[in-house]
């Protein structure tokens, strides 16, 4: 079981909160609790996902990377090219 921890300095918006519970009525979700739990992890992975995006889009503009990412290239390149000729030879 997780470690919980109460707040008393969380607000919450009034409609947001008839929102919840209309939620949890509909079986959405068990309670606040597990409501607002979800909407925190699910807020928190997108955060991690645009993070990671974003230092995605940065390599693009990294020379050092770009010049590896070429060599990489190469590399398999002929790794494939001698797989190929490897299996057409067993054939």
């Amino acid at each position: 079981m997780e470690n919980l921890v109460i707040l008393d300095d969380v607000a919450i918006p009034s409609e947001l909160l008839a929102a919840t519970d209309k939620a949890i009525q509909q079986g959405k979700a068990k309670s606040r609790n597990d409501f607002i739990a979800k909407a925190l992890r699910r807020e928190l992975k997108a955060l991690k996902r645009a993070e990671i995006d974003a230092q995605l889009a940065e390599m693009v503009n990294d020379a050092d990377y770009q010049k590896d990412v070429l060599q990489m290239e190469v590399e398999f390149a002929t790794a494939e090219w001698e797989a190929f000729e490897l299996a057409e030879s067993q054939e």
